[in-house]
């Protein structure tokens, strides 16, 4: 059994290496959004290796939990965590965005693993508000919904209706993690890094709110045990992180929203390799789900 340290060590490889995954892929394809995936590597490591429970060979069984990414432009290194979970190969995902690829530039349910398409921002809280509602009154079941979500997104009026539903139904099994990167596309978010407006705010929407360094493997994984914990309200962890983390000349600057590195994409690559401690790491401890959600037939 790997001491609390590797375990912590082996999610910070991983989620450098979901950085490069995302670098890789977006170069090749000469578009994407590799900065947005980049803010977001050590939550995608701590939820896919860590926290959520979910069988890799069957990503739609019954009983796993379920994570909508809803901030859908960052797709690449959602892609890159299933391959590295080893659903499919690594090598695949530099097909991103070809022409006969199903790894398109945002999730769809033609791939197993995905759920719902969430290319158009600001729905994917309302479908895990579903899920997390079903789960919680209809199957009754152990699983788990994430939705993660951008900041400039949380803007959208449909994301506050979805929080409203969820606070009101006490959506306990619920979790909802705003990736809080500063910078939109042509601006900064709104709120920037006000971290006390937004944990406000989902306080008054009835949520437990945890507010988190969103590159801090340690805090995620304590929020995350934190979240689950919480038996009487939906939780959001509110992660404080920055655009192109890790990128040298890129990290937290604006115009490089939504598009490939080109030529800078080598030293990045060789930058972020420089910091892991193994290279060759692979996820050792994804939990496996708890088997209880009921059988279900609506073929009628």
């Amino acid at each position: 059994m790997p001491s609390a340290q590797e375990q912590q060590t082996e999610l910070q490889d991983l989620a450098h290496k979901l950085r490069i995954h995302s670098v890789n892929m977006t170069t090749a394809s000469k578009s994407g959004h590799p900065t947005s995936c980049s803010s977001m590597a050590e939550i995608m490591s701590v939820l896919f290796y860590r926290q959520m429970r979910y069988s890799v060979a069957e990503p739609k069984h019954a009983s796993n939990d379920r994570f909508i990414l809803s901030k859908g432009h960052a797709a690449p290194i959602l892609y890159a965590a299933w391959a590295e979970a080893g659903l499919f190969p690594v090598s695949d995902l530099m097909n991103l965005r070809k022409i006969d690829s199903d790894l398109e530039g945002h999730p769809t349910p033609r791939l197993n693993f995905i759920d719902v398409a969430t290319g158009s921002l600001g729905q994917g809280l309302s479908v895990a508000c579903g899920m997390a509602y079903a789960g919680k009154h209809f199957d009754k079941a152990s699983y788990r919904t994430y939705c993660l979500m951008g900041d400039g997104e949380s803007m959208e009026g449909n994301i506050w209706e979805a929080l409203n539903f969820a606070g009101f139904y006490k959506l306990n099994n619920l979790c909802a993690i705003i990736d809080v990167n500063r910078l939109g596309q042509s601006d900064p978010a709104p709120l920037q890094h006000d971290m006390e407006t937004y944990k406000k705010r989902m306080e008054s929407f009835g949520f437990h709110a945890i507010v988190v360094d969103g590159h801090d493997i340690l805090e995620l994984c304590k929020a995350f045990d934190e979240a689950e914990s919480v038996t009487d309200k939906p939780t959001c962890l509110i992660a404080k992180t920055f655009k192109g983390k890790y990128f040298p000349d890129i990290e937290n600057l604006m115009n490089w929203h939504g598009k490939a590195l080109g030529d800078k994409s080598a030293s990045v690559v060789k930058h972020v390799e420089s910091l892991m401690k193994n290279p060759g790491v692979k996820p050792t401890n994804i939990p496996p789900p708890t088997m209880d959600a009921p059988n279900v037939d609506i073929t009628g």
